[in-house]
């Protein structure tokens, strides 16, 4: 059986290489930036594991054997989720990696900008010792953070939150009254969320009802001064409705970790304000979660073409009806 890695960002592959280290599999590695270049090297594949290259229908239209599609990390943006269900494809990802990662970078970019660290540190550098030129400040525990979003990472991000006395609202149309209760938040929409939070933290997937959700008329509702921060998908916020925010002052600053293309341009207005932070997309890093994201991935082809199971973590639960495998069984291959 053919797999191929579409395209990856990493020194080696040897996590990959050792879950996918069987007689019966080929494993073939490409770096595909086009729709064309992955119809080349995936065509007769039967498994693919995928990072930014694209998986339009177009090339879905073009597999001839494949069975499972898996994705590094959470997101499957890059992915024709609804082609590949109607074609029986299974398609995997990584949900569970780097939920304390995330939720650390979160944190630490809304630190940064409440705490003025980053401006702070860049003035003392120019050589201007003053205290008044990083004011104002405001005491943590008198201040609301919104959660836009929450799943897994927003939820761990509230209880560090909660630690250190915030007031958390978050905003999720599929969490109800009740697992916001057990977590000690308070559930709104976003427009009230909008309203009512002096930080706002982006953890939303990206999809066609998230793209843009942050917008001209989200800013419009938001306080004054507020403060906001992205570690989910850049496409979430739109950018030119948030410059616009940044540049009259609704928006005093943004920790951002992904933006609407990446990597940022070399013209971008981002580069030349001091209010902006900028990370490159590594929030869900760290080396522990690297290798449990890529063994995942690479073990949820081998649930597929292995073991003739669905995937642990199957994202397009519809194929169900196109494709009959054996329910997933846990076992120590998952262990981590």
């Amino acid at each position: 059986m053919k797999v191929v890695i579409t395209d990856h960002e990493y020194r080696d592959l040897r996590y990959e290489e050792k879950i996918l280290n069987n007689k019966n599999i080929e494993l073939v590695k490409t770096q595909c930036t086009t729709e064309d270049e992955v119809i080349e090297a995936c065509h007769d594949a039967d498994g693919i594991i995928n990072l930014y290259a694209p998986i339009s229908s177009r090339v879905i239209g073009e597999l001839t054997n494949c069975k499972v599609i898996t994705r590094y990390g959470v997101g499957v943006d890059t992915i024709d989720l609804g082609a590949a269900t109607e074609k029986g494809i299974c398609i995997g990802n990584v949900p569970d990696y780097g939920i304390d990662e995330v939720s650390d970078h979160s944190l630490a970019l809304i630190m940064s900008l409440l705490r003025k660290i980053n401006s702070s540190n860049q003035i003392v550098k120019n050589g201007t010792w003053d205290v008044n030129l990083s004011k104002p400040v405001y005491r943590l525990k008198t201040l609301t953070i919104g959660l836009v979003g929450f799943g897994n990472i927003p939820r761990r991000l509230a209880m560090k939150l909660q630690a250190l006395g915030v007031n958390v609202v978050v905003s999720d149309p599929f969490v109800s009254v009740e697992i916001a209760e057990e977590s000690n938040v308070t559930l709104v929409s976003l427009e009230e969320l909008c309203e009512k939070s002096d930080v706002i933290s982006v953890h939303a997937p990206l999809n066609a009802g998230t793209r843009g959700m942050i917008g001209t008329k989200e800013f419009k509702l938001m306080k004054k001064g507020v403060y906001l921060v992205n570690t989910a998908r850049g496409p979430v916020i739109d950018e030119n409705s948030l410059i616009e925010a940044l540049k009259n002052g609704i928006v005093a600053g943004v920790g951002l970790d992904v933006l609407e293309s990446e990597p940022i341009e070399s013209n971008h207005p981002f580069l030349t304000m001091d209010n902006v932070i900028l990370t490159p997309h590594m929030a869900g890093y760290s080396e522990e979660s690297a290798e449990e994201m890529r063994s995942k991935t690479a073990l949820g082809i081998t649930d597929v073409l292995l073991y003739g199971q669905y995937p642990k973590y199957l994202v397009n639960k519809g194929v169900k009806e196109k494709v009959e495998l054996k329910p997933f069984i846990m076992d120590e291959r998952y262990q981590f």
